[in-house]
């Protein structure tokens, strides 16, 4: 036996269990205890944290989890749009942060839709000359990705979909159909910021799309615009007394650093 060759062996399994220093790593501080995830988290609450792989990431939602009182279905949501990403990609968090506390779980609208949304498979660099035809190529071949990054249901119909409007072609960029929301959903790319005149071409595509397109069973189709900025208030007087569904997003070629959101956390703990 190895104690009969090692008499040290012995007297250090027989001895009683002993605690062996651990070493703190700069990670240490970005770990919640298991007794404060106990004491302050339901159980389903630790099983949607779960589903973020990324510990730094983890960790974010579970301060800001238990820092806001959210409820499952909340968390849940804003793991689902991606809320590290656009604290960790604003020059405001805080501003970020305060927006999310005034906002009530009743949603006035039945699509959510993430804003940025997340477009880093792409490989597209974000300092080139990037057209819109550049941006509409690589999310073709990159389609399952860009319908996971848009949500649940969605289901790809069309490409530069043709319309005749008094005589004239126009095409939609991208159409898709939302199996749960049972619609049409007309994409409008723009490698640019916001402007009021790309929200009424799209709001013309998708009243389009209502009266000539729409089948028996179907909703209404909704409207997503795509651009790289907007403001708030632009958008907000841009939709003022529209009757379609639109949604106006921006999107991120490049994920943010994890040293910005590093210190947006250290910042908050402080």
């Amino acid at each position: 036996m190895l104690s009969d060759k090692f008499p040290e062996l012995s007297s250090f399994f027989s001895s009683p269990l002993r605690t062996l220093p651990i070493c703190p790593t700069p990670s240490d501080k970005f770990t919640t205890p298991a007794t404060s995830l106990i004491a302050n988290l339901s159980f389903s609450h630790i099983v949607e944290l779960l589903t973020v792989e990324d510990p730094q990431i983890r960790f974010f939602y579970e301060f800001e989890c238990m820092r806001n009182v959210w409820s499952v279905k909340e968390l849940r949501r804003q793991i689902s749009t991606n809320l590290h990403i656009r604290v960790g990609l604003s020059k405001s968090p805080e501003l970020v942060m305060q927006k999310l506390s005034e906002i009530t779980e009743h949603q006035n609208s039945v699509l959510q839709i993430k804003d940025p949304l997340a477009l880093e498979f792409l490989g597209l660099n974000a300092g080139e000359c990037i057209t819109e035809s550049d941006l509409e190529n690589s999310l073709i071949s990159h389609l399952q990705e860009f319908m996971l990054e848009l949500g649940k249901g969605f289901c790809f119909e069309a490409r530069q979909k043709r319309m005749i409007i008094d005589d004239r072609y126009y095409f939609a960029d991208l159409v898709f159909y939302n199996r749960l929301l049972h619609c049409n959903v007309v994409i409008e790319l723009k490698n640019d910021e916001f402007k009021h005149e790309y929200l009424s071409q799209l709001n013309a595509y998708v009243s389009y799309y209502r009266v000539n397109e729409m089948q028996l069973g179907d909703n209404p189709p909704v409207g997503i615009l795509l651009c790289t900025r907007k403001g708030k208030q632009m958008v907000e007087y841009a939709l003022a007394g529209m009757d379609n569904s639109l949604f106006v997003s921006t999107y991120q070629l490049c994920l943010p650093d994890k040293k910005q959101l590093e210190k947006f956390l250290e910042d908050v703990m402080d």
